[in-house]
């Protein structure tokens, strides 16, 4: 009897220990292997990429805007002369007069810019502040969101319609928004001034685009970009000049009122003429607001006005404004009248096809959507950048405007 108690305790024993021992193996393999599984996340979280090294390996150079060239453009620097003592003191014809617009934000001292957190632009939000509609600013932003898919950046847009006081109200819904930073196309060069201050002041960083503010905003702007309309209406004053064998009487049709390129693409020719081609006379200037029939109006009477006398006209545009100067010249019977204007739409490009046009400025619009926010990219990813970056600048003739077909506008 006890021998059998005995072997019977001495099994369950053996099954006891033999169970313990099992189990405790298995729970030091739980154990390790949980201790592994540790290890690997570990190992994923610190070969995980940041945001901005994400940011940084976007390739958006290789992309191709609607007219067969770079989406993104390489951008120009010029050279900025000394300011004059007082511009203002000087003559309307004199260059140095409209230093403060033509060099606005090269020597501008800067007032409390937020530091860019330097964190990658993916994810970002941003808010566009577009001045108003025109077929210029449906490319302009076809080529503003295509930056945008590449970064998967969230953007707002709104449009002020040409009104500042539209755009006034814009700019308290853009910072109610809470962006990241705000793209800022001003109606008007003087009056956003206080615009933008307001955005500054709320700690939003500014990238102002297209037409340039005056010297009293451009303090509150981290950077500027768009086309060198200055640079550009001086190129294209010579030529002009040259084609009019440097003498005879010329108008010009100007811009939207209030807008940087009402001045420039007046003043720059004029400031150049005076001394390229001194023999040259300005007739006329005035704005048609780049409507059709309005310029068609306005042509037809300087033609009228001045008759043979009248040899060449400077368009601020050549959408509707090239639309209208056709109108009229063809009604009048002018075909020996030199025309030049700022590019480049399919109406101005057909033009220069024709030989209604001689030459055009380049400005790819998409281009000028896509360097703004790509300019806020570059200040997510805390990047050094110059104040102010200019489209590149040439002149389309019927030499090379098969080149820039198809149109972006």
């Amino acid at each position: 009897m006890f021998k059998k108690c005995f072997s019977v305790i001495l099994v369950m024993s053996l099954l006891v220990t033999l169970f313990v021992g099992c189990g405790s193996k298995e729970k030091e393999e739980k154990v390790e292997k949980t201790d592994s599984d540790k290890a690997s996340v570990s190992d994923n979280t610190n070969n995980e990429k940041s945001n901005l090294e994400k940011s940084k390996e976007i390739d958006v150079f290789s992309i191709i805007g609607s007219d067969g060239q770079p989406l993104i453009l390489p951008t120009e620097k010029k050279e900025v002369p000394d300011r004059p003592e007082d511009p203002k003191a000087l003559a309307e014809e004199d260059a140095g007069h409209w230093w403060d617009i033509e060099y606005a934000g090269w020597t501008t001292k800067k007032e409390n810019l937020p530091k860019s957190p330097a964190d990658g632009a993916i994810g970002k939000k941003v808010v566009l502040l577009k001045a108003g509609d025109h077929p210029y600013w449906t490319a302009y932003v076809n080529g503003f969101t295509q930056i945008a898919e590449a970064y998967d950046i969230e953007v707002k847009i709104l449009n002020g319609n040409w009104n500042m006081d539209l755009q006034s109200q814009q700019v308290d819904q853009a910072i109610n928004e809470k962006p990241d930073a705000v793209i800022f196309a001003p109606v008007d060069a003087t009056a956003c001034a206080p615009l933008m201050r307001k955005i500054n002041q709320a700690g939003i960083p500014i990238i102002a685009s297209n037409t340039i503010p005056a010297e009293a905003a451009m303090k509150y702007c981290t950077a500027w970009t768009g086309p060198d309309d200055w640079g550009q209406f001086r190129m294209l004053a010579k030529y002009f000049a040259d084609e009019m064998g440097k003498e005879g009487g010329y108008a010009i049709v100007r811009h939207m009122p209030g807008s940087s390129p009402y001045f420039a693409r007046t003043f720059a020719p004029i400031t150049e003429l005076v001394d390229y081609a001194p023999d040259m006379k300005l007739l006329a200037m005035d704005t048609a607001n780049l409507e059709a029939e309005a310029t068609m109006q306005l042509v037809s009477d300087w033609i009228t006005k001045y008759g043979d006398e009248l040899k060449g006209l400077i368009l601020a545009g050549d959408g509707f404004s090239m639309t209208g100067t056709e109108e009229a010249l063809k009604n009048a019977g002018r075909e020996d009248i030199v025309v030049v204007a700022a590019g480049n739409s399919k109406t101005g490009m057909d033009a220069v096809k024709n030989g209604v046009c001689s030459g055009i400025t380049y400005q790819s619009a998409e281009g000028d959507g896509a360097i703004a926010l790509f300019t806020a990219v570059r200040y997510f990813n805390g990047e050094e950048m110059d104040p102010v970056a200019y489209l590149p600048r040439h002149i389309i003739t019927a030499d090379d405007v098969d080149n820039y077909m198809p149109a972006q506008w």
